[in-house]
């Protein structure tokens, strides 16, 4: 970790806390964030004790009060992003007012002023209205003075285990340009890496902290387990006896297509699932994006049961001290939607060693 804190960040749309996370990786002093969803926020309250938390809507903040002194502010965070998901065609333009909260991000850089500024959402809001949003956001940061420089980022080229890419923008007021992160890693880090060490559970596993299966074997296993000999938020969703079934025909890799239609006959149209649906994860490669892994039904590559909250959490490389707060459904939505730490770490450090040169 870069021990120097010449830069403060104020966290947007915070979430569970994964942009905070990287930030601090980075050694960004995280001082301010605001998160309106109460488990959300109860997560990131537990997890970042020392960084003030509004919990708010965006919408209704009208001033922001920090202490600057000598130090220079990132703003940083991402719009609510499934109006730009890929897997969200039905609500997937101009008309879907959630699309349209990135402007509360721009009004209030306007009123904070900040040295430097990190927009994060998903890939797909690069296609959506052939690109207008992404056009919109760059032009309203330009017109603000801010040089920008963006692109797409794959979290498994940066040590996370899961193909997931995401588009970040990183604005300079001091008209610095700033290159993108250059990947990393040479090998990707697969799920059986990252899943080593975990408890064995089974379908509606409902004991919160359980201890390891044994010792971390893989590095990326040692790196989030740390020193602690038990990890908690092993919840697995209850499956009905016909999913359960289904899993069996599934090999590592696969997904509802594998599945005897004989099996599916509750689904109104069978041939047109999304291919997320139903997906065993193949554990010699990098995960699948971890998303609403619940509603797609993201399958262990060796158990007949969906994945814990902490295993999808190892797949977004949250270390197993990082404890997630509320039900179930929750914790799984507030893991599906963050990005991972070590991506967004690698991003801020692009930042800080800059901050560092001159």
């Amino acid at each position: 970790m870069i021990k120097k804190k010449r830069l403060i960040g104020i966290d947007l749309f915070a979430g569970a806390g994964g942009l905070s996370l990287g930030a601090r990786l980075a050694g960004i002093d995280v001082v301010l964030a605001i998160e309106n969803e109460p488990n959300a926020a109860a997560t990131y309250a537990y997890n970042h004790p020392k960084t003030r938390l509004i919990v708010e809507d965006v919408r209704k903040i009208k001033r922001i009060d920090i202490k600057r002194g000598n130090k220079k502010v990132i703003l940083f965070g991402g719009a609510p992003c499934q109006g730009f998901s890929t897997s969200n065609q039905r609500t997937r333009n101009k008309e879907n007012e959630g699309n349209w909260l990135f402007k509360e991000f721009i009004r209030l850089a306007k009123i904070i002023k900040p040295e430097w500024i990190v927009f994060e959402n998903v890939k797909g809001i690069v296609e959506t209205a052939n690109g207008e949003f992404k056009d919109r956001i760059l032009a309203d940061f330009k017109a603000l003075g801010y040089l920008c420089t963006d692109g797409t980022l794959c979290a498994k080229d940066f040590g996370v285990p899961q193909a997931r890419t995401r588009y970040f923008i990183i604005a300079s007021k001091n008209g610095v340009a700033v290159t993108m992160p250059k990947p990393l890693v040479n090998k990707h880090i697969t799920v059986k890496q990252a899943f080593c060490d975990l408890p064995k559970l089974t379908s509606g596993a409902n004991i919160d902290i359980l201890s390891y299966r044994h010792e971390a074997i893989t590095k990326y296993a040692k790196q989030m387990r740390g020193k602690r000999k038990m990890c908690a938020n092993n919840l697995v969703t209850k499956n009905a006896k016909e999913i359960i079934k289904r899993y069996e025909h599934i090999p590592q890799g696969g997904n509802w297509e594998n599945i005897p239609k004989r099996l599916m006959k509750n689904y109104k149209n069978y041939n047109n699932c999304h291919t997320g649906i139903y997906k065993r994860l193949d554990e010699n490669k990098p995960s699948v994006v971890v998303g609403n892994y619940r509603k797609n039904m993201l399958i262990h590559p060796n158990e007949a049961r969906g994945l814990s909250v902490r295993e999808a959490a190892r797949l977004q490389s949250f270390p197993d001290w990082y404890i997630f707060k509320g039900s179930i459904g929750f914790q799984q939505q507030q893991v599906g939607n963050a990005v991972p730490p070590l991506l967004s770490a690698a991003l801020f450090k692009t930042i800080v060693v800059h901050e560092d040169i001159y």
